[in-house]
């Protein structure tokens, strides 16, 4: 294939548009870029970057910028492929180009009564998110979103363009599957839905005033949980901003957002925290898969985003304390949102035919987020993500859920030694001049 790609360097507006990220505080510096809209670009490009020295990366929407490694001296390639989700009802299926967003997935799934594991926003690229595990509001019920991945289609270093799946090439379709990437330039996913005719989705926020009662009745009821409900609780600090509802900005808010698949059990979770205190802002209702992507009210524009994540053992209400103590009033947190997202059910469930990550061996996820033309500064924002570790450092498993990661360091902790050796060894069989390598996450073992 010759190389013919249409690479931008920087100053040219066509740059800028490839290297754009979601998480600014993480920006894309390549040697050149371009955004691919077929698969011979991807062809070219992969040509292009051999032919002149670079090594390859990749990325989409750039929501995952803050766990890249630098990209100096590489050709950065954007897939945005053509097409549209593809929807077989019958089959349950659905194929997503790359590029797409999970806002789509959804719209395209919904008219037949069927939804994707996604993730908390819908403006995330769905094949990055599915690639690292995925985490989604169905998690405790579907298991992580990449146990139900069919095929990866990708052009590999060679600029071959395959299809992988249990049978064909069943070693690559198990180190795409959360093996950290760098295997190839994934050009689509196949994924398997599931059908969903209603379901009790919201957020509902508390003044300070109830912050400790709430908390304590939520982690309660996590203990004894069914799981087809899945939920986060949030500790928020938001901005005086225009889009943000004036009762959310008066101070610290305690919020309890999520999905039950069950109207019964959500108001199991639900009535009791109601009875504590009438919250200030309140959107749980019943509706269909379409409701799931606001249930977070993430934002849908970039922003400068310093963060840290843990995943955690079981923290017991000293556990649950010390986040308070170090995220809500009085703390001095520059955080704009600190979170503890429920795990256990079918995430905590290694799948038998799932990849190199199909389980995450926790009971509930940490992610901290600080936004420095918000609130604070990056260093204090930083500062203050170590003292809410060392806070929670008691019940830290060392291990990470790779799409919550928001910085190269500490790097991921999500496979085994030997899953790193297996993972590594594949890497080079499908790319042996190791043109991709740069594009893998860094890994910290986590055991043998």
């Amino acid at each position: 294939m010759p190389d013919t790609a249409p690479v931008a360097f920087p100053g040219d507006p066509a740059y800028d548009a490839a290297t754009s990220v979601f998480n600014l505080a993480s920006p894309a510096r390549p040697a050149c870029a371009l955004t691919a809209t077929s698969i011979a670009d991807v062809q070219s490009a992969i040509a292009y970057a051999r032919a002149h020295g670079h090594g390859v990366r990749v990325h989409t929407t750039g929501h995952s910028a803050g766990a890249a490694t630098p990209m100096t001296g590489a050709l950065l390639i954007r897939p945005l492929l053509p097409g549209g989700v593809d929807i077989d009802p019958a089959g349950r299926l659905a194929r997503i180009p790359a590029g797409t967003p999970w806002s789509a997935v959804v719209r395209a799934a919904a008219p037949h009564g069927l939804a994707a594991p996604h993730g908390t926003s819908g403006t995330v690229g769905a094949i990055g998110y599915l690639l690292r595990g995925g985490v989604s509001l169905y998690g405790r019920e579907l298991g992580l979103a990449a146990n139900h991945i069919r095929a990866v289609e990708l052009i590999t270093a060679d600029g071959r363009q395959r299809r992988v799946t249990h049978t064909e090439d069943p070693e690559l379709f198990w180190a795409l599957r959360g093996g950290g990437g760098g295997f190839g330039v994934v050009t689509a996913v196949e994924i398997e839905l599931f059908p969903v005719t209603s379901l009790v989705a919201g957020a509902a926020f508390w003044s300070w005033t109830h912050a400790e009662a709430v908390v304590a009745a939520w982690y309660d009821w996590t203990l004894r949980a069914p799981q087809d409900v899945s939920t986060s609780l949030r500790v928020m600090n938001l901005p005086d901003l225009p889009q943000i509802p004036p009762m959310l900005k008066s101070g610290p808010v305690v919020c309890v957002a999520g999905v039950a698949l069950a109207a019964a059990h959500a108001q199991d979770l639900l009535g009791p925290l109601r009875k504590i205190g009438e919250p200030v802002f309140d959107t749980w209702q019943d509706g269909g898969a379409e409701l799931v992507p606001e249930v977070h009210m993430d934002p849908d524009e970039p922003a400068a985003v310093i963060g840290d994540h843990l995943l955690l053992a079981e923290p017991g209400r000293e556990g649950v304390a010390a986040f308070l103590r170090t995220t809500g009033e009085g703390s001095g947190s520059p955080l704009v949102a600190a979170e503890l997202r429920q795990l256990g059910g079918r995430l905590a469930v290694a799948d038998p035919t799932g990849g190199a990550l199909n389980h995450l061996d926790a009971a509930l996820a940490y992610m901290g987020a600080g936004v420095p033309e918000l609130r604070g500064t990056p260093q204090q924002i930083t500062e203050h993500c170590d003292k809410v570790r060392a806070a929670l450092s008691p019940w830290d498993t060392g291990r990470t859920a790779p799409g919550f990661v928001e910085g190269p360091h500490p790097p991921h902790g999500h496979l085994s030694e030997s899953d790193v050796r297996d993972v590594e060894r594949i890497r080079a069989r499908v790319d042996p001049d190791g043109l991709l390598r740069g594009d893998a996450m860094p890994q910290t073992t986590i055991g043998p």
